[in-house]
């Protein structure tokens, strides 16, 4: 299949031709996003490959209609940039990369987990300018405190084995709890419950409908204050605005973000030559208790393998007529 790959990065064609050994598939890779403003570039493919920034609305998938586009090929696992009921209704099919490496998101969430807390990012620049004084380093012992878990599945389950390991008391909520997490003491209670008891709160569920802004100024006056926020699962479930109102009053103790709302102005692309035109997250980093990293928690070699290996399958399964149950249906 002709394939218009967008947002493509420059380390992701070592990772796609290798599982396209056989050249069967034409792909031609483009570093812009797809948009209404770029969608034209789809002209003359089969199909179209997107990542989590790509926007992929009604009008975009018209246009994609027009041009002949037959497929929408996800290379994430979520998919709430892709309007699922335009696309059928277009008969365009939409398959994703169901699951690629929890544990690399899961690890990545530990990873901020521990440098807010332990500050190792403070003490390096510190170290670098022979300064070896351990004022205002102190961190907490995450043994025994309560980590709550907002979204148990694949990825939320390999973090809570993470944190199960440091010794901490795990409860979680989701909409169906999960067995084998029960099992190992993991306690599922209600979102207000977890917001109540957590010392770290850590989200990892899909953004919907339901879950858009799921943590706001209410959210954040039901934590304990001084609490730690973690969200590497998608931006818009924390309100920003809110998240820096709490920051400000001290209810929120920490925040450590790998996702924002507003990330497809700014991640994946290098802005150090420019003027962020983004007020949120240029407050946002004038805290000292937050934490960002630019959505590269997926970002391991095992996870690039498994998204390119399942991508270039999708291609030759819908090209071959085969299911796999990858294909994304109308809820």
């Amino acid at each position: 299949m002709k394939t218009a790959i967008f947002s493509a990065k420059l380390y992701e064609p070592e990772y796609f031709n290798r599982f396209n050994s056989d050249s069967r598939h034409h792909l031609v890779y483009f570093d812009c996003p797809l948009n209404s403003a770029t969608v034209s570039q789809a002209d003359g493919f089969d199909a179209v490959c997107v990542f989590v920034n790509d926007k992929v609305d009604r009008e975009v998938i018209q246009k994609l209609a027009k041009a002949g586009i037959r497929l929408i090929a996800l290379r994430s696992a979520g998919f709430n940039n892709v309007d699922i009921a335009a696309a059928a209704e277009q008969r365009i099919t939409v398959m994703r990369v169901p699951c690629y490496s929890p544990q690399a998101v899961a690890e990545h969430a530990v990873a901020i987990i521990l440098t807010l807390n332990r500050k190792t990012h403070k003490a390096y620049n510190r170290v670098r300018e022979n300064n070896f004084s351990a004022d205002n380093l102190l961190g907490f012992n995450l043994y025994g405190k309560t980590v709550g878990i907002v979204g148990a599945g694949k990825i939320g389950t390999a973090f809570c084995q993470i944190m199960l390991g440091f010794g901490c008391k795990i409860i979680a909520c989701d909409i169906a709890e999960n067995e084998p997490l029960k099992e190992k003491g993991v306690v599922f209670k209600s979102l207000d419950a977890l917001l109540a008891e957590a010392d770290i709160i850590s989200l990892h569920c899909p953004l919907t409908t339901s879950t858009r802004h799921l943590i706001n100024t209410t959210s954040f006056g039901k934590m304990k204050t001084g609490a730690m926020l973690i969200n590497t699962g998608r931006g818009a479930l924390i309100n920003t605005t809110d998240a820096i109102g709490a920051l400000k009053s001290g209810k929120l103790g920490y925040l450590g973000i790998d996702v924002y709302e507003q990330e497809e102005d700014l991640f994946f692309r290098d802005l150090s030559a420019t003027i962020v035109q983004d007020d949120k997250i240029e407050r946002l980093m004038t805290f000292s208790n937050v934490l960002i990293t630019p959505h590269v928690g997926f970002f391991t070699k095992e996870a690039m393998d498994e998204i390119a290996r399942i991508t270039i399958s999708n291609l030759t399964d819908f090209e071959n007529g085969t299911t796999s149950g990858n294909e994304l249906q109308i809820a």
